[in-house]
């Protein structure tokens, strides 16, 4: 059991590492870079879900949705560079400020 300012440690580590995700996902127009701030996020978010499992040791809530997101993680990252990879072939660039032409 992790006492109470190692959890707020955690937390506030998990904080940056969104915060670090979100702003790469929305400052970068690299699709590529655009998922692996994606995957940054979710592992944000795992980190947070594990620390507060630690506290509450008896209950394994945490660890089962953080299993989840992992399976959701691999599911996305798979589908994400199949769709990057298709489109790549099609336009010959990565960049999703491209990416609306798809709809013509």
């Amino acid at each position: 059991m992790l006492p109470g300012s190692v959890v707020e440690h955690y937390l506030a580590l998990s904080g940056a590492i969104f915060t670090l995700g979100a702003m790469g996902f929305l400052m970068r127009r690299n699709v590529l870079i655009q998922l692996m701030s994606i995957e940054l996020m979710l592992n944000a978010v795992n980190l947070l879900l594990v620390s507060y499992n630690r506290v509450h040791a008896g209950n394994m809530t945490g660890q089962v949705f953080a299993f989840f997101v992992i399976a959701v993680a691999a599911a996305e990252a798979a589908v994400g560079l199949a769709i990057v990879l298709s489109y790549f072939r099609i336009r010959g660039t990565v960049q999703s400020d491209e990416a609306d032409s798809l709809r013509h």
